[in-house]
């Protein structure tokens, strides 16, 4: 278990089962491991969190504040905007899109600069080419996507049915 700590704490992106078995041994059950080392990590200020197919310590949530207001931490906020976001959002629902797809969904264009800083980000990546005339490029949602949402996949993702009732809409 606290192999699986150490390698946890040394990492900056979420560790997979596979990497971590090969720190504990095959025959170990990592996911009783990580439950242990959760559970021995109950009221403290981190937890483990289960991401982009593996597992990461996180700071729990209700200590951002302290976090934003004692540390610098500038260069790790996301600051998109409400339209950064929902470009992202129907990437991440309609991958791979090309950018003419993302202009359907918005009834108007998606400039490159967009584009490129949510690229510059790691949040989106080049998915295959579009097989049509001129194979543009495609777009995809990243592992750095997921962390940075708190999603272990993109099935976690709330459906559509569910983000209408709330009053948001996923595009068509």
């Amino acid at each position: 278990m606290r192999r699986i700590e150490a390698v946890l704490f040394a990492s900056a992106a979420p560790v997979s089962r596979e990497d971590l078995a090969r720190v504990v041994g095959q025959g170990a059950s990592v996911d009783l491991l990580v439950a242990d080392l959760a559970a021995d990590l109950q009221g403290r200020a981190f937890e483990i969190a289960r991401l982009g197919g593996g597992w990461m310590f996180r700071t729990r949530p209700a200590y951002a504040p302290a976090i934003r207001a004692a540390a610098d931490v500038g260069n790790q906020l996301l600051n998109l905007s409400e339209f950064d976001v929902a470009v992202l959002a129907a990437i991440a629902y309609h991958q791979p899109v090309t950018r003419d797809g993302l202009k359907d969904i918005f009834g108007r264009e998606i400039s490159r600069d967009l584009i490129g800083r949510l690229h510059a980000r790691g949040l989106i990546a080049n998915g295959p080419r579009a097989p049509r005339r001129g194979a543009p490029y495609t777009f995809v949602t990243t592992e750095a996507f997921l962390v940075a949402f708190g999603l272990e996949s993109l099935h976690d993702l709330p459906d559509r049915e569910q983000m209408q009732d709330a009053g948001l809409d996923a595009g068509p």
